[in-house]
């Protein structure tokens, strides 16, 4: 057996096992460092939220039945706000394109841990429904996301082609019936906007409103409807499984989420529109309140989480905060009002 000499005077070398030993020790030492920086980091940023929600647990007000794009988005947020401030609650308050929640949200007057997804569709429907409340009577904080719509039908409906449902409208509008949203929202309005491009009258168009998604769902589903109109990322699962055809999209030109399937323009009815949905927070904010919950969405916006829910829902990233955002909503005031007048659904 070999063995090392020990000269006298020299330093005593350190056994091989010894020095893995102490170098695993210091690597952990290592680690834990960064990691309790990290969460010092992550702590310090909650902190801030947490002095703006008041110690209080975050709300998100989704303003439809549970299955639709707010819902669906309400939940994203949640999800991407998980590492951010912790623990949120996602509620569900259905009906009338959000005008049922609404003025319940609006009571929330001050209360910075309370929020509310929203969009073109309740733009559309506080027009429609006369909504006493409106978005005046909150405080938006952020547009989120775009996304287009799909005009899709049964899988066991024998229209096969857009040109084909466009004809039956031009040919009795009134017998082609349309299931969607709640009335005044997007999916009417495009309803509206093809009957109006095919020559029909699109006041006469048979729209069928439901007050969530997953309602109108099941009556697309079900063949009750001839046709269905829907967010992209609601119908895509049904798309993909054969329960449903898609017919045509409401961009400008096909989509890579949904190949093969050509743009309404593409088809010959040159009609393009897109769905917005963004957050509000309540009226009567401290301003160093409003500030901290951009903030958070601002963090929120730039998460690996949040942005690996765009892709796979299909969604286009539209975030969009402070005076430009004012611009954008009081612009998408006046043009939904004047497309709902246009196909005779306002006055």
């Amino acid at each position: 057996m070999v063995t090392e000499e020990q000269p006298t005077g020299k330093r005593k070398r350190i056994p091989h096992a010894v020095r893995l030993v102490i170098g695993a020790v210091a690597s952990v030492a290592m680690i834990a460092t960064l990691v309790v920086t990290g969460i010092e980091q992550r702590s310090s940023a909650a902190s801030g939220y947490d002095a703006a929600l008041g110690g209080r647990q975050l709300s998100i007000m989704a303003p439809a039945n549970p299955g639709g794009g707010w819902d669906q988005t309400s939940r994203a947020v949640q999800a991407s706000l998980a590492d951010i401030v912790g623990r949120s609650e996602v509620y569900n308050v259905g009906g009338a394109g959000g005008t049922i929640g609404l003025p319940q949200f609006v009571r929330h007057s001050g209360e910075a841990n309370e929020l509310m997804v929203t969009g073109a569709i309740m733009v559309g429907a506080i027009l429609t429904n006369e909504s006493e409340a409106t978005l005046e009577d909150v405080d938006m904080l952020a547009r989120l996301s775009t996304e287009y719509l799909v005009v899709a039908v049964p899988s066991s409906s024998p229209i096969q082609t857009m040109e084909e449902l466009g004809e039956a409208m031009a040919t009795d509008v009134g017998s082609v019936s349309i299931a969607g949203g709640s009335a005044g929202g997007v999916e009417q309005v495009l309803a509206g906007l093809i009957g109006q491009a095919v020559g029909a009258d699109p006041a006469e168009v048979s729209y069928v409103a439901h007050s969530g998604g997953g309602e109108a769902l099941t009556t697309m589903l079900s063949g009750s409807s001839v046709a269905g109109i829907s967010g992209i990322s609601e119908l895509a699962p049904y798309i993909a499984d054969g329960s449903m055809r898609a017919l045509a999209v409401s961009s400008p030109e096909e989509l890579d989420t949904l190949p093969g399937v050509p743009s309404l323009r593409e088809t010959g009815i040159d009609v393009e529109l897109e769905n917005w949905r963004g957050i509000a927070a309540p009226l009567g904010l401290e301003p160093e309140e409003r500030a901290a919950l951009v903030a958070m969405l601002d963090e929120m916006h730039a998460s690996e989480t949040w942005n690996d829910i765009l892709q796979q829902r299909g969604w286009s990233d539209a975030y969009l905060t402070g005076p430009d955002l004012e611009a954008f909503v009081d612009s998408e005031q006046r043009t939904t009002q004047d497309v709902l007048r246009s196909i005779g659904l306002v006055d």
